[in-house]
């Protein structure tokens, strides 16, 4: 008697790209910022990234064995999620903050709300702005060869000037992750070749901020100051941003028309935030930025979603 076997309805979509294939990938790419970062701030960087990881691959592991519900560490999101924490955090700040950020990143962000594919915002981003209101002066202490510094952003608001070499290198202040735009482009170009990202998000992304500084330059009679531009496009970590959580499958549009709008918004907000006019503003912006854009996902995707065939017609009958 053949094997009967369940067939389900259409359409079947081929594809070769599993959770863990992808995840593993985002882990290659982002490799070069994690190499540069450890180069720059020594081993304190590394131990925070060591913390980070580990605590989120015991967090989800102990939490989805005490609630008796599947075991999916093998996917090896939690990794990344403790990857991405750490990239996004200071070198000095204490390793039980770090503990405490991880563990809010995948138990009260992922877990509560269903684990992998149901949390409505970027766990890492979300346990980095957690961070930032508890423990504000530790995550915006910045040191760079055992001295504490400004960041290049907090040396443009001060009227400073900074270097555009070192900025796009990567030896200057600023969190473990987002201080070389070499090094993310790097990692960016992997995930574009490799197909894991869509360029949609990134390029509207950095593609309105920049138009927005631009505007913002010629405005305040700078004129064209491209060293002030370019600042802003390769600090603040806008490359590590747009290229590896405002493109998080999970809170990110699924549309194609939806991935540009969400990029223009995220490009608007990071600039409003910033508010470069505004010296006694932080130069935050990118993470508030993407958890608002992730709330807003579900309005884009409602009016930017195809319509069913035949919808509509009943307006004509």
């Amino acid at each position: 008697m053949a094997e009967l076997k369940k067939i389900s309805s259409s359409p079947h979509v081929r594809q070769e790209d599993s959770t863990s294939s992808i995840m593993l990938d985002v882990i290659i790419a982002l490799l070069p910022t994690t190499i540069m970062g450890v180069y720059n701030f020594g081993i304190s960087a590394f131990i925070l990234i060591l913390v980070c990881m580990a605590t989120c691959f015991a967090s989800e592991l102990a939490f989805q064995y005490f609630t008796k519900r599947k075991i999916t560490i093998g996917d090896f999101s939690a990794i990344v999620t403790g990857l991405l924490l750490a990239l996004n955090l200071p070198p000095s700040l204490p390793w039980w903050m770090a503990v405490l950020g991880s563990v809010f990143a995948i138990i009260v962000v992922k877990q509560l709300f269903g684990g992998i594919g149901q949390n409505f915002m970027n766990p890492a981003l979300a346990a980095r702005c957690f961070l930032l209101i508890s423990f504000t002066l530790p995550m915006t202490t910045f040191t760079y060869d055992a001295v504490t510094t400004a960041t290049p952003l907090a040396l443009l608001k001060a009227g400073e000037h900074v270097d555009l070499l070192r900025m796009f290198m990567g030896s200057t202040a600023g969190t473990i992750g987002e201080t070389s735009a070499a090094a993310l482009l790097i990692g960016g170009a992997y995930l574009l070749f490799k197909r894991v990202i869509d360029i949609r998000i990134p390029l509207s992304y950095i593609g309105t901020f920049t138009i927005c500084i631009l505007i913002y330059s010629l405005a305040s009679g700078r004129g064209l100051d491209w060293t002030y531009i370019v600042a802003h496009i390769c600090g603040g970590g806008l490359l590590l941003g747009a290229i590896f959580m405002a493109t998080d499958y999970v809170t990110s549009p699924i549309t194609s028309k939806g991935r540009w709008i969400y990029g223009v918004i995220l490009g608007i907000l990071t600039f409003v935030l910033r508010s470069p006019w505004n010296p006694t503003t932080a130069a935050e912006g990118v993470s508030y930025s993407i958890l608002c854009g992730n709330l807003l996902v579900p309005i884009i995707e409602r009016f930017t979603a195809p319509k069913s065939f035949g919808r509509g017609a009943e307006k004509h009958e």
